[in-house]
Order: C-alpha cells, then sequence, then structure tokens
C-alpha cells in the first residue's frame, strides 16, 4: 500500500515539478489548486503580476494565481514583503528595454521578502530571514518565489521595508556613478538634471554626505519653490529651473562653489546642454537616462576647448557576476545610511490588490507622484 501511495504521489508532482509559466496560464487548476504536505518540499500557491506578450502595462499584464512549484535542495522559498514598479520594470513590460525576460513572465525586478522555506542543502539561510535578490532578479511582483540560493542576501532585519525593496535600482546607481568616473574629494563638486528622481535624490544626499558640492536643475512647474526647498532640505546647495540657466555665464550663479568635473544627465536635450554648460574644463558627463526622448547634442567648442567626455552608465551592465559580492557590501552601508536616517526619498506603499491604481500612477496617468512600492502584506 505504502509503494501506491508513493506512485500517485510521483505522478501527481511530476507535472507540478516540471511546470513552466508558460503551462501555467493554461493549468486547469491554475485559480484554484490546492496541494496536500507530500514528502517533496512545495512552495505555497503564488498570486502573481504577468504578461504574456509585451505592450502598454496597463494592458498586457494581469494578476493569476500561480500553482505551488518544488523547492530543491539548493532552492530558498522567499514570501515576498514589497517590491517597487520602476521605470525599467515598465520597459521590460513594453519590449524596449534592453534586456528582459522571456513571455509569459512575471513583472518587477527587485524587492525584499522573508525567507519561508529552504532546501536540504541551503546553508546560511533560515526561515525568518530578512532578503533581497542580489544582483536583482526578474519576477518579484509575486507573493512566493522559489530560486537558488546564491540569488538571494540576507540583510540586516531592522531595515526599512520600503527601503530594502528599492535600494538596489537607485541608490546603487547613485553611489557607482558619484565613484566611478571621476575622483571627487571634499570641496569638490558635480551638476546634475532630473534632481528631483530618486537616482538625483541619492545623488544629493551622497554628495552632501561627502562634504562635495551639489548644483542640481529642475524643469520649470508649479510649485518649483517648494521643490527646490524640499531639495535643499536633503542637501542641495543649489536648486536651479531650467529658464534661470537662459544666461550667457551660467557659473556666475554659483556663489564661489567651484566648476564641477562631473555631471549627470537622465533627461537629455536642452537639460543635457545644461549640464555641459557648468562642467570646468576636462570635465566628464555620465549620461544614466533619456526622459525627454531627445538627443544630447554637444557645441564642438566644448569637445575641442573644454576637453568634455561623455560618458554612459548602465546598472545591470556593471552588476555582472563577478561584481556581485561588491555590490552585496555596498548594499548594506546604503542601508546603514537609510536606518540612521541619511538617506531618503518620497515612497508610496500600496497593497497588492490595488496593483492596478499603483501601475496607472507609475505610468503618469496621475501626474508627478511618489515611487509606488507594491506592499504584499496589505
Amino acid at each position: 500500500m505504502a509503494s501506491l501511495v508513493r506512485s500517485a504521489t510521483l505522478r501527481f508532482l511530476k507535472p507540478l515539478r516540471n511546470l513552466t509559466l508558460n503551462d501555467a496560464f493554461n493549468h486547469p487548476r491554475t485559480q484554484t489548486l490546492s496541494v496536500r504536505a507530500f514528502s517533496t518540499t512545495l512552495s505555497p500557491p503564488s498570486k502573481a503580476v504577468v504578461y504574456e506578450q509585451h505592450g502598454p502595462p496597463d494592458r498586457v499584464t494581469r494578476v493569476i494565481q500561480l500553482p505551488p512549484v518544488e523547492v530543491k535542495e539548493n532552492d530558498v522559498c522567499v514570501k515576498m514583503l514589497a517590491a517597487p514598479i520602476n521605470p525599467s520594470d515598465i520597459n521590460r513590460i513594453e519590449g524596449v528595454y534592453p534586456v528582459r525576460p522571456q513571455v509569459p513572465a512575471v513583472g518587477g525586478y527587485e524587492g525584499v521578502g522573508e525567507v519561508h522555506s529552504v532546501g536540504s542543502a541551503v546553508k546560511g539561510l533560515l526561515p525568518g530571514d530578512l532578503v533581497i535578490p542580489s544582483p536583482p532578479s526578474f519576477g518579484t511582483w509575486q507573493t512566493h518565489i522559489v530560486k537558488d540560493q546564491s540569488v538571494w542576501y540576507k540583510i540586516n532585519k531592522n531595515s526599512p521595508l520600503e527601503y530594502a525593496a528599492t535600494i538596489t535600482v537607485n541608490p546603487l546607481t547613485a553611489l557607482r556613478m558619484l565613484e566611478d568616473f571621476v575622483t571627487l574629494n571634499k570641496g569638490d563638486a558635480i551638476v546634475q538634471n532630473g534632481a528631483t528622481s530618486i537616482v538625483g535624490q541619492c545623488i544629493i544626499q551622497l554628495a552632501h554626505h561627502r562634504g562635495i558640492h551639489n548644483i542640481n536643475i529642475i524643469r520649470d512647474r508649479t510649485g518649483s519653490d517648494e521643490v527646490k526647498e524640499k531639495l535643499k532640505n536633503l542637501g542641495a546647495d543649489e536648486v536651479f529651473t531650467e529658464s534661470q540657466l537662459e544666461v550667457k555665464n551660467v557659473k556666475g550663479l554659483l556663489s564661489g562653489i567651484p566648476e564641477p568635473a562631473l555631471g549627470f544627465n537622465c533627461v537629455g536635450g536642452n537639460a543635457a546642454s545644461l549640464v555641459l554648460k557648468f562642467l570646468g574644463r576636462g570635465g566628464t558627463m555620465v549620461t544614466y537616462g533619456g526622459m525627454s526622448k531627445k538627443p544630447i547634442t554637444v557645441s564642438t567648442t566644448s569637445f575641442i576647448f573644454k576637453n568634455l567626455s561623455l560618458r554612459g552608465f548602465w546598472l545591470q551592465n556593471w552588476m555582472s557576476t563577478e561584481k556581485a559580492k561588491e555590490c552585496r557590501v555596498l548594499i548594506d552601508s546604503l542601508l546603514d545610511l537609510a536606518r540612521e536616517g541619511k538617506l531618503k526619498y518620497e515612497m508610496e506603499l500600496v497593497p497588492f490588490d490595488n496593483f492596478n491604481a499603483a501601475l496607472d500612477k507609475a505610468l503618469g496617468k496621475q501626474g508627478s507622484q511618489p515611487k509606488q512600492v507594491i506592499n504584499f502584506q496589505l
């Protein structure tokens, strides 16, 4: 009788063990699957945001129930606690990001979770540990994830949930750009556009923490004085709207701040040209985004007489496998700053059941909004 039970169990578990996300969409029990506990360890069923084709995220995503999967000996099953909706997540769903998972796919790229269960060969992780995928990993917009132990990095359990969920993509980008292109010393200066972005806010705080002057450019908007005040409270030395910089000599506005050796551009078009106007001879502008979708135009004078350099930065390229260990050390230091209140940015925690409303905000349908962070616990 025992052998018959084992045989029946194996026949039942086999399709689940080999189930792909594509199979799950058509699995007859996807919406209501209930599994008894057998000798093989299985994850709980997972509620996930999935898309079967690339396109507008508000049209191609849907929330479905995925069946349990096997937790193998080197696997860790993580109960996700929170995950943000980043612009790069939207670009992946749209199909315009350089690297994207094959469809059908679960959305999301970074987040934080709690270890639910571990495989028999897993060492260093226990149920209850707080972990993040490091480097980030596709598929964080779901309630439970099963992946190899090498994906997960244990972090301080006192880390603020929303910062743990968002610490890798934006803060790490800011930190690497400050360190990788120009050697900056206390008293030096940097300049950036897109200063209200999360990366921009992190650059302000990290630069201020190191005694580096920072000059910030924002677009003209209603309430720009209030925005300036918020950025100065974070540590901004100077904040200018684009229209304020329509003068021949922008450096005359700096009140003794030295010419910046390093600039950051995430907008393109005229906003990028304004960054270049501030840079001193031999300066470098690093581009990490192009929100205006307009090209960067550089004058011949800037190249010949100012000897400016133009560089690009893509975090995913930096976070190659050999960089994973260094990445994790830096994340610890950033989380330390967040716990100390020295690194902060505005976010809105949204219950998973309200995902569609959060997505609309992330898509800009309601104007400028805080970063949307899905809270799987609410």
